[in-house]
C-alpha cells in the first residue's frame, strides 16, 4: 500500500493545489505568529436533555527533555505534583472528586495503576475510585473523555483526568529465556533442582530486552513512519525545518509573554524548583539543516531537529457537570463537546488520525472548518502534522481513502497551534493530551473566539478529535 499512495501522489494532477506546492508556500512561517482577536456570537453546541460537562481548570508540570531534573523520579512522583498543582490552583475539596483518571503509555511496573498511586501521594481519600487508561499518544485524552462519560451518564459530578510519562526511567526487561528460567528457579524446592537450572543458563540469556518506540504490528518506528508519510505527500526537508523552527519560535514568544499559564512549578526533591519548559531552544535554519536523518539513512527528511523529543512531564485537569461547577462558585473555561476517535492502517496511515478525525467531528457538532476559531494539533513530527494537514486539503485524498465527496480543507496557519506544539514544549506521551485541551480554552479566551477544535495522532494508527467551546465570559 505505501508504494500505491507513494505513487498515486506523485501523479497527481499538477492544478491539484499541494501537489503543485500551493499549499507548501501557504505554509510558509511568514505566517502571523498569532491570530488576531475576532468577537463572534455563535450558537452554543449544548444539547437539550444532555449534561454539559465544563473545564474548570487544567495544569501541567513543566514538561522537560528526558534525563534532565526529573531523572531520578518515578512516575507517580510527575502525576502527583501535576495533581497537587491543580488542587493548589482550584483549592477543590479533594472529598468532592468522585473519580480520578490518568493515561500512560509506558507503565511502570511497580506501579501498574499509577491512577492510583498519585491520587493517594496527593492527599486524596482512599475511598476515592482511580483507574489508569493507555491510548498511546492519545492517553489522557481518554482520560479525559472518560471522564466526560461518567458525568454525562450521571454517575460523576466531578472528576480529575490527567496523563503522565517519564521516559527518563523505562522499564528493561531481562530476556525471555532468562525469566522463564528465574520463574521457575523460583518454584525449584532443593539444590540439586537449583543447581541444574542454573547450568543451563547460556550467555545469551543475560542480553536485555530494550524498549522501543516501535508498532508491534509493523516492527516500525514512529519516526521512520514519519519519514515515509512526508515522502509519501512529497514534503521536503525544508518545509520540514521550517515548521519545526516555527513551533519553537512561536513557544518562546508564548513562554516570554506569560500564555502558558498551565504550567505549574515543581519542587523537585533535592534540586531546584522547576519552573517552565526546558526543550524550547529556537535555532536557525542553518542549524538545523546540519542535522543528519534521523531514521532513514541517509537520504531520510526526518531529523532530531524537526521530530518531538523525548519528554518527562505530567498534567491534570479539573472536569464537572456545569450545574456542580456553578454550584461550588467556579467560572468554567470551557465546554468539552463532540468528540470522536478513529482508526486507520497502523503501516501507511500511521500518523494521519487528524486527517479522519477532524471531518467526523466538525460534521458530529453541526459545524464547518470556518466555525472554528483555533487549533491546537499534536505535533509528533514535523513531516506527521505537514502530512495532515496536505491530505486534509486533497479532494484526491478524501475521495480514494476517506470515502468522502471533497475535501475537508486545511486550518489556517494563523489559528494554529499558534503558541507552540509538541515539537517544542515537548511530548509526554500519556500527558499531551490535557495540555492541548486547556491551552485551546486559553486561546479561545485570549484570543477572543468560541470553539477550539484538538486533534491528536496516535500508535497504532488511532486519532482522536474533540470540539471545545468557550464558557460564556
Amino acid at each position: 500500500m505505501s508504494s500505491m499512495l507513494s505513487s498515486a501522489l506523485r501523479n497527481l494532477p499538477v492544478s491539484s493545489a499541494w501537489a503543485a506546492g500551493g499549499f507548501a508556500r501557504s505554509l510558509s512561517c511568514s505566517s502571523q505568529f498569532q491570530a488576531a482577536v475576532q468577537p463572534k456570537t455563535k450558537k452554543t453546541l449544548g444539547k437539550t436533555g444532555v449534561k454539559n460537562v465544563v473545564v474548570v481548570e487544567g495544569v501541567r508540570i513543566p514538561f522537560l527533555q528526558s534525563g534532565t531534573s526529573y531523572a531520578d523520579l518515578m512516575p507517580h512522583d510527575l502525576a502527583r505534583a501535576a495533581l497537587q498543582g491543580l488542587l493548589t490552583r482550584t483549592s477543590v475539596p479533594r472529598d468532592v472528586v468522585d473519580y480520578i483518571v490518568y493515561g500512560t503509555v509506558i507503565q511502570e511496573v511497580k506501579t501498574s495503576n499509577v491512577a492510583r498511586e498519585a491520587a493517594l501521594g496527593a492527599g486524596f481519600s482512599d475511598k476515592t475510585p482511580a483507574h489508569t487508561v493507555t491510548m498511546a499518544c492519545i492517553s489522557s485524552n481518554q482520560a479525559m473523555t472518560t471522564g466526560v462519560g461518567m458525568i454525562a451518564a450521571g454517575q460523576c459530578d466531578v472528576v480529575v483526568a490527567g496523563g503522565v510519562e517519564l521516559m527518563s526511567d523505562v522499564p528493561i526487561r531481562h530476556s525471555r529465556k532468562m525469566r522463564k528460567t528465574m520463574l521457575t528457579l523460583n518454584r525449584a524446592k532443593t539444590l540439586g533442582q537449583k543447581l541444574s537450572l542454573i547450568s543451563k543458563i547460556r550467555p545469551d540469556y543475560f542480553a536485555p530486552e530494550l524498549p522501543a518506540v516501535a508498532e508491534f504490528s509493523t516492527s516500525e518506528t514512529m519516526g521512520h513512519s514519519a519519514d515515509r508519510l512526508a515522502a509519501a505527500f512529497g514534503i521536503s526537508r525544508l518545509e520540514q525545518d521550517e515548521y519545526a523552527l516555527r513551533s519553537h519560535t512561536l513557544a518562546k514568544k508564548a513562554q516570554d509573554e506569560g500564555l502558558l499559564q498551565d504550567v505549574v512549578p515543581f519542587k523537585v526533591p533535592g534540586k531546584d524548583t522547576v519552573t517552565k519548559d526546558n526543550g524550547i531552544r529556537p535555532s536557525s535554519m542553518e542549524q538545523m539543516g546540519k542535522l543528519k536523518p534521523a531514521f532513514v539513512k541517509p537520504y531520510g527528511t526526518v531529523t532530531a531537529a524537526n521530530s518531538s523529543f523525548l519528554t518527562d512531564g505530567a498534567s491534570a485537569i479539573l472536569i464537572m457537570s456545569e450545574e456542580k461547577a456553578l454550584a461550588m462558585g467556579y467560572k468554567p473555561k470551557a465546554y468539552l463537546r463532540d468528540f470522536v476517535y478513529v482508526s486507520q492502517d497502523p503501516k501507511d496511515q500511521l500518523l494521519l488520525g487528524p486527517t479522519y478525525a477532524t471531518p467526523k467531528v466538525l460534521e458530529k457538532a453541526g459545524l464547518t472548518l470556518n466555525d472554528i476559531d483555533v487549533f491546537e494539533f499534536h505535533e509528533a513530527f514535523a513531516g506527521q502534522i505537514l502530512a495532515n494537514l496536505k491530505a486534509m486539503d486533497s479532494d484526491w485524498f478524501a475521495q480514494n481513502y476517506m470515502g468522502r465527496k471533497s475535501k475537508v480543507g486545511a486550518p489556517p496557519l494563523d489559528k494554529f497551534n499558534t503558541w507552540g506544539g509538541s515539537l517544542s514544549l515537548g511530548h509526554p506521551f500519556g500527558a499531551t493530551g490535557c495540555r492541548l485541551v486547556i491551552t485551546a480554552a486559553h486561546r479561545l479566551k485570549k484570543e477572543g473566539g468560541q470553539y477550539g477544535l484538538v486533534a491528536a495522532c496516535a500508535a497504532g494508527g488511532q486519532g482522536h478529535a474533540m470540539i471545545v467551546e468557550l464558557y460564556p465570559q
